[in-house]
């Protein structure tokens, strides 16, 4: 009997040592063979239970006495060594082995072991600055860059300041004459207006020398606008004056087509037809060809002006969109005057223009500012060759170039074009007579104011020899290089040379002196090389 209370007592704390042992957390394998484990020890409580209600009677004692009195059934057999517990103890539910702690009841469904992966220490990784990742050579580029950038900019800061500061400077700008200004100022308004001319103060002793020609003729109303295209003098006699155009009309006609050439949309070479309702009467030859001729446009355009062609104007005018469009170029052009009311021969006067529209019309086509200079040159070249040379040509003088056109009808006479004279001069001058039917003394008229322009312009560029002019009269001396052999002599001579050029005396009183006084050294020359 003590043998057996021996073994209750060990087997009692083993398993009191095993339920107060803690389990730890198991992997899903050991937890399911756990559960396992855990269902066989169910059922071996279940048949304790059972033998205990068969009559099994096991009295419990403490573990540290001895067992005094047992319950050993009759039947003879050897009891068993493990605990069993009485019918009146319930037995301790065992804790589940994959919990840690006692979950709630509520909660039935299936723990799963989720593995955690330890989470190491963050790792903080600074973006290294752009100046960390550069070369060392990148940085001397970098800043070399940016040292020559600096450097450029206070030079320019420097010398700005420096040219505002220079003495040289401000005695150009103070010393500049009134009539210098004056041209300048001009020249910047007729720019903001459009205006192609530069006018800069009213040449007053021409003009009253051109009315008194015009009282002189008190049937005659004249028109006149005359320029210099050097200091910007001019004159101005009912030159806004609406007059009929006849014939000038041709001028602007000529400008539209050589725009349309530069522009691309006709070509010097192109055929035109010459049809029945473009034939007109009046000047011209073309009129006296067949119907359905063709002629270059080129061709066309030379004898509009050349010969004054009414015909080849006609075929022109339809070429380049007809009267409407050309209008409206020319009010583009700032001609407000200027205007294409009927075909030609215009005998009635109905086409109008101004002595300054027409004035204005030439500067620009000189200045490039409607034409390509190619056209401009070309232009030129055809009105140069025009043919009737009685009215503005008429009173230049020799030498003198006349690029102009010629307008005649019964009731006006008129003239406009650019003027080249020897001095190396060019002014524009347009002239246009209203008259009594086909009177000859608007032709006298014209040529007389065109010889006063003419003498005025000529002498406004003659001015007395003076030291200045030096230079000129030296590029004649290749004509001594003969007698240079001399060479004693050679440096004795300029000395007297000199102060015979600049002799402010004019040789035989002539207008146009300095073309002679370039020659004198030549006929000096006696006086110094006698011949031998």
């Amino acid at each position: 009997m003590s043998e057996s209370n021996d073994k209750l007592i060990a087997v009692s704390k083993r398993q009191s040592s095993q339920r107060r042992r803690p389990r730890p957390v198991q992997s899903q394998d050991q937890g399911q063979a756990q559960k396992q484990s855990q269902k066989a020890g169910q059922k071996q409580a279940r048949k304790q239970q059972q033998g205990a209600n068969r009559g099994e009677t096991v009295a419990l004692t403490r573990l540290n006495n001895p067992i005094s009195s047992a319950n050993v059934t009759t039947e003879g057999r050897r009891p068993s060594s493990r605990l069993v517990m009485p019918t009146a103890v319930k037995p301790i539910p065992k804790p589940k082995a994959n919990m840690s702690t006692k979950m709630p009841q509520s909660v039935t469904g299936k723990l799963k072991t989720v593995r955690v992966q330890k989470q190491g220490k963050l790792k903080v990784t600074r973006q290294s600055s752009r100046k960390t990742r550069l070369k060392p050579m990148a940085k001397a580029v970098l800043y070399t860059l940016r040292l020559l950038i600096v450097g450029i900019g206070l030079g320019a800061i420097v010398g700005t300041i420096l040219s505002i500061l220079d003495p040289a400077y401000r005695i150009i700008t103070t010393s500049a004459s009134p009539s210098q200004t004056n041209i300048t100022q001009s020249h910047a308004n007729n720019q903001a207006s459009g205006s192609g001319l530069v006018l800069a103060q009213e040449i007053t002793t021409l003009k009253s020398t051109l009315q008194n020609l015009a009282t002189a003729n008190p049937s005659l109303t004249p028109g006149v606008f005359m320029v210099d295209l050097d200091t910007g003098g001019y004159v101005d006699i009912n030159a806004s004056t609406s007059f009929p155009a006849a014939s000038t009309i041709k001028i602007p006609i000529l400008v539209a087509f050589f725009q349309d050439v530069d522009g691309g949309k006709i070509r010097l070479d192109e055929m035109l037809t010459m049809e029945k309702e473009m034939v007109a009467g009046g000047s011209g030859n073309l009129r006296t060809q067949p119907v359905g001729s063709k002629y270059t446009a080129l061709d066309v355009a030379t004898k509009m002006m050349t010969i004054s062609d009414n015909t080849a104007t006609n075929m022109l005018i339809t070429r380049l969109g007809g009267q409407e469009v050309l209008n409206g170029r020319f009010r583009s052009w700032g001609l407000t005057t200027t205007a294409i009311r009927n075909i030609l021969p215009d005998l009635e006067g109905t086409n109008t223009t101004s002595p300054k529209e027409l004035a204005d019309l030439i500067a620009k086509v000189n200045q490039g500012n409607l034409v390509s200079m190619r056209s401009r040159d070309l232009m030129l070249d055809i009105m140069r060759r025009t043919e009737r040379n009685t009215l503005i040509p008429s009173g230049l003088g020799e030498g003198a170039r006349a690029y102009h056109k010629t307008g005649d009808i019964g009731t006006m006479l008129g003239d406009a074009g650019l003027i080249d004279i020897p001095t190396g001069k060019r002014y524009i001058a347009a002239v246009m007579v209203k008259r009594p039917h086909n009177d000859p003394a608007a032709e006298t008229l014209i040529s007389s104011i065109s010889q006063a322009a003419y003498e005025n312009f000529s002498q406004a560029n003659v001015t007395p020899p003076t030291p200045t002019n030096n230079p000129p009269s030296t590029s004649f001396q290749p004509p001594v290089q003969p007698v240079q052999p001399v060479q004693p002599v050679q440096p004795f001579i300029q000395p007297f040379i000199q102060p015979q050029v600049m002799s402010p005396i004019p040789p035989n009183g002539m207008v146009n002196n300095v073309p002679m006084g370039t020659y004198q050294p030549p006929m000096m020359t006696p006086q110094y090389y006698p011949p031998r």
